[in-house]
């Protein structure tokens, strides 16, 4: 299982200082849609001087399938190593955004979102009229067919996803805490254990460690537990 620090913060500068606070450690790093919006490519570029850290750029694109095709050749591009698009734009344009990505001898892997990990049962259902595990394996199954390389999922459906697709369709799982930690925004929370049980990839974690007193500690601590588990 690989960790990927979340950089959601108010300031490139703040993201930046988190760079150089982590470099040296085995990361992946997520930039998202507060930091790309404001900062734009530069950040990753400035990110990626301070140490060469793989850049997992989390804009969940969704629209017809030529515009997310476009989107998505627009950020292979920026040679990042991961992107992502919501499953419920459909197959079509699943498809597409894979076969436009064929022409990049170094493409970024292409992940799907399934459901958002801040939605409870009851608030999921009110939207898309299942309940989140149907919901999730039904995307799942068809963003494997699709030829994506894994999906964005909470913890709790990473080993269901691999069980009805391939052991190697990568889980990359938000909403991971301590024990003891709040969940703020999110409902399907689960723990480092909790993820290394489930089989997962990439588990994503942000205030955990942005948030500590020593960040470069709170991912230390966080990486001798996911080794000492392998």
């Amino acid at each position: 299982m690989k960790l990927c620090v979340a950089f959601d913060l108010a300031s490139k500068d703040k993201c930046l200082a988190l760079a150089r606070d982590l470099k040296g450690l085995d990361i992946w790093v997520k930039i998202g849609l507060r930091s790309y919006l404001r900062d734009g490519f530069k950040l990753i570029d400035e990110i990626k001087k301070i140490d060469k850290f793989k850049i997992f750029l989390d804009l969940k694109l969704y629209d017809i399938p030529n515009t997310m095709a476009d989107a998505c050749e627009e950020l292979a591009k920026l040679d990042v190593d991961m992107i992502n698009l919501h499953a419920s734009a459909g197959k079509k344009a699943m498809k597409t955004c894979v076969s436009r990505l064929e022409k990049f001898s170094k493409k970024p892997l292409l992940i799907a979102v399934s459901a958002l990990t801040s939605f409870n049962e009851e608030e999921f259902k009110s939207v898309y009229k299942q309940n989140i595990k149907e919901a999730v394996l039904n995307l799942a199954k068809l963003s494997y067919e699709s030829g994506l390389d894994g999906m964005v999922c909470s913890v709790f459906e990473s080993l269901l996803i691999k069980e009805h697709t391939r052991a190697d369709f990568l889980s990359i799982c938000p909403g991971i805490r301590g024990n003891d930690e709040e969940k703020n925004d999110q409902e399907r929370v689960a723990t480092i254990e909790q993820a290394l049980r489930q089989k997962v990839d990439f588990a994503v974690l942000g205030r955990p460690i942005y948030k500590s007193k020593d960040p470069s500690l709170a991912c230390k601590q966080i990486l001798a537990s996911i080794y000492s588990s392998m």
